[in-house]
């Protein structure tokens, strides 16, 4: 994501990838964002620039402050979920 400088503010987001045939997807739950790339690290740097986007579209349209207060909480908790249907 953009550099951090003083007076910005900070989010803490997740960056969850997974391999779909020979790339690695990524997806930023919080967000609902989604991007991919030839690797996990270049899935991860492809949804920060996402995630970045989002988040100025979001600012510029004025519902920054909708979901801001979950982005901000450094607590983040996953759990592997699994789901057995037939």
């Amino acid at each position: 994501m953009g550099g951090y400088t003083e007076g910005m503010k900070r989010y803490h987001l997740t960056a969850v990838i997974w391999k779909e045939g020979s790339q690695f997807v990524s997806k930023c739950p919080e967000l609902g964002v989604a991007s991919f790339g030839s690797t996990p690290d270049k899935a991860t740097k492809a949804l920060g620039e996402a995630v970045d986007l989002y988040l100025s579209n979001a600012k510029k349209l004025g519902t920054l402050a909708d979901f801001e207060p979950a982005l901000s909480s450094s607590a983040r908790y996953t759990a592997p979920l699994e789901i057995a249907r037939a």
